[in-house]
């Protein structure tokens, strides 16, 4: 295949705010936007979204791909033209929806579906990971809400259908429970509990698995963890954190210190042998960041956002580190999304342990579709 017409524009993402969509060859990819930035994830754009657009409508060369590492090409053609070494300085946005749109248009050519192109050896499906309960930074526009980011349901059914219709039961009887009438940026029940109530609502359903994104960086403040009625020391909000996962038993809890505080990820993980302890803003999904987690053993798994590096190729390698060390990896979307329900094939084409990609909401349900359709296919 060759790159014969490239086409860019801005869209909405479900928050509102401006994203990128491109068009190779009439096949159309686009990224979606995060709220809660870890400081060591890449720029989303080169200069600005506008810059991108114009760059990729202009778009005038004509690369052969025949199979996903051809991306290099790309990747080297665009680090020429900026007259950069690090191909992921044109912009994490832009550079992953332009290698998404690049795939999908080799996999309509050779009529397969998006994970073909990549491994068509995948059959190992990822359990989903959904935001149940809503809080930080993602329920900023509600006065009262829990400090904590996520509260999560991971279903533990053998297959991926069932693991969703698990999840969105228990999702329904938890905001009947919570007399919930609102949600926040990612589909999640608002509530006012604290962290603990929260934990406490989702730990009485005893069939499924249950999950924390503590998102620590975004209430880290002075050296010391704001929880708005109380400020705690690095020492004294580590044994908060331990607590909860005993007390709640939490198989799950993500960035549960600060994004510099490889220690502080350690030190937890060695107190609570039996819970995931999971990278984001830690890595924020890139080699060098997970290399250095590796060395301090400060996790047990990672999450991947592909709009947070940008290089598909890299992903792969980031995976691939993972799977070597045997950090289980976390497919993740973001809070401001698209309809674009690639994450589904690229969770399964990597062999990804989990996808991360929320509950309700039209742009988060039509990611959990697209992985059912996958397993149906294989059926």
């Amino acid at each position: 295949m060759f790159i014969k017409e490239v086409r860019a524009r801005a869209i909405k993402d479900s928050r509102g705010t401006a994203t990128i969509e491109v068009s190779v060859n009439n096949s159309r990819a686009s990224s979606p936007s995060g709220k809660s930035t870890g400081k060591y994830e890449t720029p989303s754009y080169h200069q600005d979204l506008k810059w991108n657009i114009k760059f990729l409508n202009e778009w005038k060369k004509w690369l052969e791909i025949e199979d996903f590492n051809d991306l290099e090409r790309v990747e080297d053609f665009i680090k020429k033209e900026i007259k950069e070494k690090d191909v992921k300085m044109f912009g994490a946005n832009a550079l992953y929806a332009f290698e998404s749109a690049i795939l999908k248009a080799l996999a309509l050519e050779e009529k397969k579906e998006l994970w073909q192109v990549i491994n068509a050896n995948a059959s190992r499906f990822p359990r989903p990971v959904g935001n149940a309960v809503g809080g930080g930074l993602h329920s900023m526009k509600f006065k009262k809400h829990p400090v904590f980011q996520e509260f999560l349901l991971i279903p533990k059914e053998k297959s991926f259908s069932d693991n969703v219709r698990m999840m969105k039961e228990v999702y329904r009887q938890i905001g009947k429970k919570l007399n919930a009438k609102q949600i926040n940026d990612e589909g999640a029940w608002q509530t006012e509990l604290d962290d603990e109530a929260a934990l406490g609502a989702l730990s009485e359903f005893k069939n499924i698995d249950i999950g924390v994104d503590v998102a620590a960086s975004s209430f880290y403040k002075q050296k010391l963890y704001d929880y708005k009625h109380v400020q705690r020391t690095r020492p004294a909000h580590i044994e908060h954190v331990v607590k909860l996962i005993k007390d709640y038993s939490v198989l799950y809890v993500e960035d549960p210190v600060q994004e510099d505080d490889f220690e502080g990820f350690a030190d937890i993980r060695k107190e609570c042998r039996e819970a995931l302890v999971v990278g984001d803003d830690l890595t924020a999904t890139h080699i060098d960041r997970l290399e250095k987690a590796i060395k301090a053993r400060a996790i047990g798994a990672m999450i991947v956002k592909p709009n947070q590096n940008g290089s598909l190729l890299e992903l792969k390698k980031i995976i691939d580190l993972c799977r070597k060390h045997k950090i289980q990896t976390v497919m993740s979307h973001r809070s401001g999304e698209t309809l674009d329900d690639a994450l589904a094939d690229y969770a399964f084409a990597f062999q990804c342990d989990f996808i991360k990609c929320g509950i309700a909401t039209k742009w988060r349900e039509c990611k959990l579709k697209r992985m059912e359709e996958i397993e149906e296919s294989l059926i």
